[in-house]
């Protein structure tokens, strides 16, 4: 039976399992190993908040064993490698204490006979391939990675500039979180910031029959008050590149972001994973006061970029105290006649970026969480909340070569913007500041790279279309510049999330919750969203769908004629962040099968707060039997009594959308 569709036209840290009495000591052991350059007094206090124990010795019988396997070098940033693998308990062996950056890139399934992972095979994983419907199979591995993390305030100079920063366990980018296809991943996460909430989000991650584990406040939870702990689970039933980051508000822009990995297949071969490099703007202001001037409607432009987490900015000359000097560039090696993967990730508040390598070519692998067929690029093109996995090639003449950034100027502004530079050396020893100049074109209209690229590696088509109906956007000025879909902006009660009223047999949903419904008459329903920019504005906006994948079928500029003639149903490219182009539209579908409370929105920091946003509540009678809410009563509900009770006595009042 063809899939029929509903249509709706808007214009708008592994487990650490040790014997009681030596958690504390076991846990500072391992922070401070697996941090190049620790926050003062962060390990104590990321270990005190996590254990609550006293500090006493570990007996000499108790052993710490990390199962760790070979894995590709991992590119320096400043940040720290936390608790990686599966941990047990052994009490003959020494204690030891993994710091690689990434779990082994083989799957622990394999038996003889399967096809195993390696630099000429990476397109095998065991018993499951590059050509794995994901969306239906995945590894059953059994196994379990146990992360904390700890959210806290503190000082930060990541490019030389002292600020105030919000962290997950005193780094930017925070710890990096990973897994292999198959695993299980359980993440506590505990506010230890002293007068603010927070929610954090598991950034393209489908959470299939797992809504509660989003991590979005005001819709799949309230937020986690100060002191408070709230673990989220959830299988990796998907693979490759992505980030968790916190959905509270603009608290993601002031450094509460992630690395996550989930190794798997890739559809072309490799030597080495280079693991994560985030591109970023960032703000010497803090930006909940950019915000005062962010929501009028015109954003300023930020003082500077980071490549991993650091950067230059020049003090020279600067009376201002804060201006304390010691950035750095971001640098890497290759070794001449090796394939490198690279995982690429825009995590930027607005900023838009065309990464490069001086001397190298590109060859794209994938697609946010979406794997593709191989194509070349000389550079690619990344709006927030994108990522892009490339591969490279180390075949140009030994020496020092410049890793752009690339700031793209038709998207913003920034103050910095031709700085946004990193280095890659053939010779590690070298310190000698690269003369390479860049032959690629300028990206001048920030569109997406064209999805007639984008080929996914395992065919997934669409069928036929039944119906359509068409709404509006628009914008006003009501205190803020606020963006209307529906004509409505969304705004959310942090106290009353959309699955806590599902929970509790409600049915009916605030207006300006933006609420969509979604259901299907029959298995197989397809659900088809058509979104128009009919502003005068020019913006292109990423918008980001939770709970599943966007099969694009139309992506254009111009004005949609209301038909499907335009539409590709063949292996459309598909991912979890489309750029809708200013002037233009886009057709993007799902099959509903995930029930569960998700929003769509901009992901362009200051529209979100500004209200750029809609929810999907699908399949809304099945919600609470989902697998992931059957927790809602023992978890959900106490965590918003507790956020409550918090909010009530607090100063700090919710003064945008929400998320």
């Amino acid at each position: 039976m063809s899939p029929r569709f509903n249509i709706l036209f808007l214009a708008l840290q592994a487990a650490l399992v040790l014997a009681a009495g030596c958690n504390h000591d076991n846990c500072l052991r391992a922070v401070i190993a697996s941090r190049a350059k620790p926050f003062p007094t962060v390990a104590s206090q990321d270990c005190t908040s996590f254990f609550h124990k006293t500090v006493t010795p570990c007996p000499s019988t108790t052993t710490v064993t990390v199962t760790a396997g070979e894995s590709g070098k991992a590119l320096p940033r400043r940040d720290v490698e936390l608790f990686e693998d599966t941990i047990t308990v052994s009490p003959t062996t020494p204690p030891v204490v993994s710091t690689s950056s990434s779990a082994p890139a083989t799957s622990s399934t394999s038996t003889p006979g399967d096809c195993e992972n390696s630099p000429t095979s990476r397109q095998c994983w065991g018993k499951q391939s590059i050509d794995t419907n994901y969306y239906e199979e995945w590894p059953q591995t059994g196994k379990t990675r146990e992360y904390w993390l700890s959210v806290q305030q503190g000082d930060c100079a990541p490019d030389g500039y002292k600020r105030t920063c919000m962290t997950f366990n005193g780094t930017i980018p925070g710890p990096l979180i990973t897994a292999d296809w198959g695993d299980n991943l359980v993440i506590h996460v505990t506010n230890n910031m002293k007068d603010n909430g927070t929610a954090i989000h598991w950034h393209g991650l489908r959470q299939l029959n797992n809504t509660e584990h989003d991590g979005v406040p005001g819709i799949t939870q309230c937020p986690i008050p100060p002191g408070e702990t709230l673990t989220y689970s959830f299988p990796a039933t998907q693979y490759g590149s992505t980030w968790y980051h916190s959905h509270f508000t603009l608290q993601y822009a002031e450094g509460l972001l992630g690395p996550l990995v989930i190794n798997g297949p890739t559809s072309a071969n490799y030597d080495e994973d280079l693991g994560m490099l985030f591109l970023s703007d960032w703000s010497h202001v803090e930006t909940f006061t950019l915000w005062d001037t962010a929501k009028l409607g015109a954003p300023p432009a930020l003082e500077n970029t980071l490549i991993n987490g650091t950067n230059t900015f020049d003090c020279s000359g600067s009376t201002d105290p804060k201006c304390v000097g010691g950035g750095k560039k971001f640098e890497t090696v290759f070794e001449k006649g090796k394939k490198y993967k690279i995982r690429l990730i825009n995590v930027a508040i607005d900023g838009v970026f065309q990464f490069s390598i001086d001397g190298h070519s590109l060859t794209v692998v994938s697609a946010d969480l979406v794997p593709m067929k191989p194509f070349a690029a000389d550079s690619i093109v990344l709006h927030p909340a994108q990522r892009y996995d490339v591969i490279v090639e180390a075949n140009a003449e030994p020496g020092d070569y410049w890793l752009r950034g690339g700031w793209v100027d038709a998207c913003g502004k920034n103050k910095n913007a031709t700085e946004m530079t990193g280095i890659v050396r053939y010779d590690a020893k070298s310190t000698a500041t690269p003369s390479t100049t860049s032959t690629v074109v300028a990206d001048t209209n920030c569109f997406d790279v064209p999805v007639e690229q984008l080929v996914p590696a395992f065919e997934y088509d669409v069928g036929t279309i039944g119906s359509l109906s068409a709404t509006n956007l628009s914008f006003t000025i009501d205190g803020y510049f606020k963006w209307l879909i529906n004509t409505s902006s969304l705004l959310l009660d942090w106290a009353d999330p959309t699955l806590k009223i599902v929970m509790d047999g409600k049915s009916v949903f605030p207006t300006d919750y933006n609420v969509i419904p979604v259901e299907a008459t029959a298995p197989g329903d397809w659900f088809v969203l058509v979104i128009q920019d009919t502003t005068p504005f020019g913006l292109s906006h990423p918008i980001h769908l939770h709970g599943h994948d966007s099969w694009i079928l139309e992506q254009k500029v111009g004005k949609f004629d209301g038909t499907t003639n335009g539409f590709n149903f063949k292996n459309p490219a598909r991912r979890d962040t489309v750029t809708l182009p200013g002037g233009g539209y886009i057709a993007i579908a799902f099959e509903i099968d995930n029930p569960g409370a998700w929003i769509c929105h901009c992901h362009i920091a200051w529209h979100a707060s500004e209200g750029l946003s809609l929810e999907l509540v699908e399949s809304e009678a099945a919600i609470p039997s989902s697998a992931g809410v059957k927790d809602w009563k023992t978890i959900g509900e106490p965590m918003c009594n507790s956020w409550a009770e918090f909010y009530k006595g607090s100063e700090f009042k919710q003064e945008d959308s929400g998320i």
